[in-house]
């Protein structure tokens, strides 16, 4: 709950400045939690899914559907996926490779490039991008 507060609080904030604000900053502030929601499933279905060499897919699906709802929910799966690069690379141990690779996924599907790009051959249909 704390992380949608702070999505909140930074949407509101980002969001002042535009001409029509009340209105830019309801749809800035839905859009954001829409993909938030959008980033969340994408990682429930990856760790349900647990299936080999998958994850690339799922960054690039959370991303894509994120983005697709506007510039709050881009900026939610920006927030999001740099965040979680900073915790793979400062915490998890994994290596900078790993990482890049996930970012490349993050940004191909925010950008709204196909995410069927990195999914694995033999992925259950049950997690397919709704493109």
């Amino acid at each position: 709950m704390k992380f949608f507060n702070c999505i909140l609080l930074l949407s509101l904030v980002l969001c002042v400045s535009a001409q029509n604000w009340f209105t830019e900053a309801g749809s800035f502030i839905r859009d954001a939690y829409g993909g938030a929601g959008d980033m969340w499933h994408a990682y429930r279905d990856m760790r349900e899914a647990n299936y080999k060499n998958a994850d690339k897919y799922f960054h690039a699906r959370g991303n894509y559907d994120a983005a697709q709802r506007g510039p709050g929910g881009k900026w939610a799966a920006e927030v999001i996926s740099d965040a979680r690069k900073g915790w793979q690379s400062d915490v998890s141990g994994r290596g900078a490779e790993d990482t890049h690779q996930d970012q490349e996924a993050n940004a191909w599907g925010r950008s709204g490039g196909d995410p069927n790009r990195y999914r694995p051959e033999g992925l259950p249909s049950k997690y397919k991008c709704s493109l």
